[in-house]
């Protein structure tokens, strides 16, 4: 009976417990735009950039307050209604709300951005990637293209500006099932479609068109043979405005749900040091083919024979990028400052990496 009790008395008081804290799920929306934080900050760059607005979100926005910090340099956040508890709202020195949900609505909405730097004063914008080269590499169908040039391998596909259902169908027969549809600005395995028979190619390219559309204001499309099962590795490069490039050996992501990269492991495991050279060497040609500057990631697939393709590249420090730092030891976002065009990679050496 004592023991009945005692039972009793802990679920009224973990009843009691839920309830006193149901409230703090109930509050009505925050009513603050932004806020500043009491913290000063010595400018230790040498510039006059004391604020900086990230127009970014998530793990690379605040990777890159962490180093604005350092560096000290105030950081500036925006934030869409979904977003407003998240980690990069509440590490900036000041948050601005840009919108509702939809990203069209909020991080997508340059006005927006430009407003907000207006407003908190900020002398610079940091997208969160490092802007070399983006418009080419950023374009799937463009950067297959010049990486064909550069004699980088890429998967056979149709990367044309003709858009016509006829056009892409025709092609898809050509190239023969099974086919993948990606939307050309697409990223995140948004607008991408597995067409494993011509019967169902013309349903899955209506729904990567729609998602491409509401996802980057674009529903062009490109059409390239699948691989099946395949490994995704991508490699993280470093350029200058020398025309130098380096590379800090490769993140195995292959292990993902629904195109999400779950799992990211370095050095990618069961390759060999050969495949490992030619994979480093590929990724660096594709960084010299456009001139990058700054951090990249070159991500290839890469089939059971360890043949590997070119799929896109990166402009950015990716969410991932910590991995590389682990085995690395050097800090990729400090690195990109220092060396993303002031001098020569001289001092940019890993002399070892670490294999667990």
């Amino acid at each position: 009976m004592a023991a009945a009790s005692a039972v009793s008395v802990l679920l009224v008081a973990a009843e009691r417990n839920r309830w006193h804290r149901l409230p703090s799920l109930l509050l009505p929306p925050r009513t603050w735009v932004w806020r500043q934080r009491t913290m000063k900050y010595t400018t230790t760059t040498g510039r006059n950039i004391t604020k900086v607005l990230i127009a970014n979100r998530g793990e690379i926005a605040c990777r890159v307050m962490r180093t604005a910090r350092k560096l000290g340099v105030q950081s500036v956040a925006i934030y869409s209604e979904a977003d407003r508890n998240s980690m990069h709202v509440d590490m900036a020195d000041e948050a601005y709300s840009i919108g509702s949900a939809p990203s069209q609505q909020s991080y997508l909405s340059m006005e927006k951005i430009i407003q907000v730097a207006k407003t908190s004063a900020a002398q610079a914008i940091h997208p969160g990637i490092w802007p070399s080269s983006i418009c080419d590499m950023g374009i799937k169908s463009t950067s297959k293209s010049i990486m064909a040039a550069a004699g980088v391998p890429v998967v056979e596909g149709y990367h044309g500006e003709d858009q016509s259902d006829r056009c892409l169908k025709e092609h898809a027969g050509r190239i023969g099932s099974p086919v993948k549809i990606k939307a050309v600005r697409g990223g995140g395995g948004k607008g991408m479609r597995i067409v494993r028979s011509e019967q169902e190619f013309q349903e899955q390219l209506e729904s990567a068109r729609r998602e491409a559309k509401k996802s980057f204001n674009d529903d062009a499309v490109l059409i390239e043979k699948f691989v099946d099962t395949p490994r995704h590795v991508e490699v993280q490069v470093f350029g200058d405005h020398h025309g130098n490039a380096v590379y800090l050996f490769e993140r195995d992501c292959s292990v993902q749900r629904r195109h999400q990269k779950i799992i990211e492991e370095a050095p990618a495991p069961d390759i060999k040091p050969e495949v490992r050279k030619k994979l480093g060497e590929a990724a660096v040609r594709a960084a010299k083919a456009v001139n990058y500057v700054g951090a990249g990631t070159a991500e290839f697939i890469m089939d059971s024979k360890h043949n590997f393709y070119f799929m896109e590249m990166n402009t950015r420090l990716q969410v991932e990028h910590p991995v590389t730092e682990m085995i690395t030891g050097t800090d990729l976002d400090k690195k990109c400052r220092e060396n993303g065009g002031s001098q020569v990679f001289r001092d940019f050496i890993v002399e070892k990496v670490v294999f667990f």
